[in-house]
């Protein structure tokens, strides 16, 4: 019997957190359908390493570009081509739609709004050049899976045929509930992200510079960038893919804060994924997609200020019933609709679709 042969085209390996939690992680449900897979990153682990020391990284760019290049001339061999965001970034659409030409099958993934980093790009020329590449590409595409509305309006926005939703989650075998300590005095405040992405939390660091004198209250950066955080009581503990799930499970509180614009508005909360998952209560500035996973008063609260933030720590802080109440709605949230185990049917059954 003929097997059915999927390309995989993600943007990272294992450590790439979009490639793992959008794509990889549900391989393994498509392999048991007896459905041949292969991945092919355009970036490896080194490249991300380099990425976030600072170092430089173009020979890892480089390699990656002509690696997928020579992939391209496999495609007709292949019954499915999933990409996630875009074949060659920063470069015009011009293999997916070489892909449609030659009547392959492609569907492509986003979790955040890859299209503002051309058509909002501080560059005239970039915005020029591509400012509608990504809907050239959702257009041309067989499906655009989307991790949130915001991705999706703009998939329908751009003409695609079939567009599902599907958020970015957590695998609950990976994430357990915290068990709440009652001799336990001092609380952690905790936020977990990239070096990239650490300037968000800066916009309440002088709350936590307050909260300090008022409470016996530890907070904790996971992934985070050490200069962003000179004399300010926050600590900044290394990330790793082995020590994530743990690490977020030691918070008594998960934080996300954010500023409003475009790009942030098409981020998929994973953050607060991963706290509820562990049971923990939530507080995040109400931009995008947390407007639906935080239900304010009930899972966690939305803070769109400074008075806001301040008041719900406080609040959080103080009740360690609210805090095990609210983590336990959170707990169901993800059980019910942000879990690998909630969603893999979904995604099988989709993928077979387009192999028929």
């Amino acid at each position: 019997m003929y097997k059915k042969k999927i390309l995989v085209f993600t943007r990272y390996e294992n450590l790439g957190a979009s490639s793992r939690l959008r794509l990889l992680q549900y391989l393994k449900f498509l392999e048991n359908e007896k459905i041949d897979i292969e991945v092919s990153p355009l970036f490896s682990n080194e490249y991300l390493k380099t990425l976030y020391s600072g170092k430089p990284r173009w020979q890892f760019i480089v390699s990656g570009f002509w690696n997928r290049f020579k992939k391209i001339f496999s495609i007709k061999s292949y019954d499915l081509i999933v990409i996630e965001k875009e074949i060659f970034p920063y470069f015009p659409a011009l293999f997916e739609r070489l892909i449609n030409i030659l009547g392959v099958k492609y569907l492509v993934d986003y979790d955040d709004a890859t299209f503002h980093s051309y058509d909002k790009n501080k560059k005239k020329l970039v915005r020029f050049l591509l400012g509608k590449k990504i809907d050239t590409v959702m257009r041309l595409s067989n499906l655009v899976i989307a991790g949130n509305e915001y991705l999706s309006s703009r998939a329908k926005f751009a003409g695609a045929k079939y567009i599902e939703v599907i958020p970015t989650v957590v695998d609950l075998n990976d994430y357990k509930v915290k068990v709440t300590e009652s001799s336990k005095k001092t609380l952690i405040v905790g936020w977990i992200g990239s070096p990239l992405t650490s300037k968000y939390l800066l916009s309440i660091s002088h709350i936590y510079k307050l909260l300090k004198n008022e409470f016996d209250v530890h907070f904790i950066a996971i992934g985070a960038k050490n200069e962003n955080f000179d004399n300010i009581p926050i600590e900044v503990l290394p990330w790793t893919k082995e020590n994530e799930a743990k690490l977020v499970k030691s918070f008594d509180v998960g934080v996300m804060p954010l500023i409003d614009s475009p790009w942030e508005r098409g981020k998929c909360g994973y953050k607060l994924i991963q706290y509820m998952s562990c049971g923990l209560p939530v507080i995040a500035s109400p931009v995008g997609i947390n407007k639906l996973i935080v239900k304010d008063g009930v899972n966690g609260f939305l803070a769109k200020n400074d008075l806001e933030w301040e008041i719900s720590l406080r609040k959080i802080l103080k009740d360690e019933n609210l805090r095990i109440n609210m983590g336990i709605k959170g707990r169901q949230l993800v059980e019910e609709k942000y879990s690998l185990q909630s969603n893999s049917t979904k995604f099988c059954k989709i993928i077979k679709g387009l192999l028929l």
